[in-house]
Order: structure tokens, then sequence, then C-alpha cells
């Protein structure tokens, strides 16, 4: 397990939502110190800790686990199921007829 890969990540997205350790560690319920450890991978999580965690930066595990993860999928497919996760019906529908059209596009030249 690459404990300072999952940390980075998981700094960068808190970063990406503008929250200190000390909101994170409020908001699910652990210490800003162990936040801190955790994002420079000096410390083991507990899987029920880092749902919290994931679940509150709005990311998935299989994500924030990737460099530790030998997965049988592209990355690609990881990353747009990551990004329909969550979506309405209707916006997935869109995104699906938006990457036919791309497909029809380059397909042509």
């Amino acid at each position: 397990m690459d404990y300072q890969a999952m940390g980075k990540r998981l700094k960068t997205e808190r970063c990406n939502l503008n929250l200190t350790q000390e909101q994170l560690a409020e908001d699910v319920g652990l210490s800003p110190a162990y936040i801190g450890q955790i994002e420079r991978g000096e410390r083991n999580i507990s899987l029920d800790k880092l749902v919290l965690i994931v679940n509150r930066l709005g990311v998935t595990i299989d994500f924030v686990l990737s460099d530790s993860l030998s997965l049988k999928t592209d990355e690609y497919d990881v990353v747009i199921n990551q990004l329909l996760e969550g979506k309405s019906k209707e916006e997935k529908i869109l995104a699906v007829n938006m990457l036919k059209l791309i497909f029809n596009y380059t397909s042509d030249k």
C-alpha cells in the first residue's frame, strides 16, 4: 500500500475544496494531527475512517488508492465512471450523446 500517494491525493482533494485540515477533521470527527499524518503518509488508516474522509471529499476509495490497486480496466474507464457517479439519468444520457458526437466527428477524419 502506497500511503504517501494516498495521502497526497487526499490532500489535493481537500485543497480543491478549500478545506483546512482542521475543517476536514471536524467534519469527519478526527483530529487535525491525524489528518496531517494521513496526508503525509505517516499513518495507516482504517477503512471506516477512510470512508468518512472520501465521502466528505466527494471522491471514491478506488481513486485515492489508485496507486496501490492493479485494476484490469483502463484508467479512463475509472475517470468516466467517477464523472458520471451521482449524476441523474438525463445527465448521463447527455454525456453519452456528447461522447458519441465527438467520436463520430473524429472518426470522419
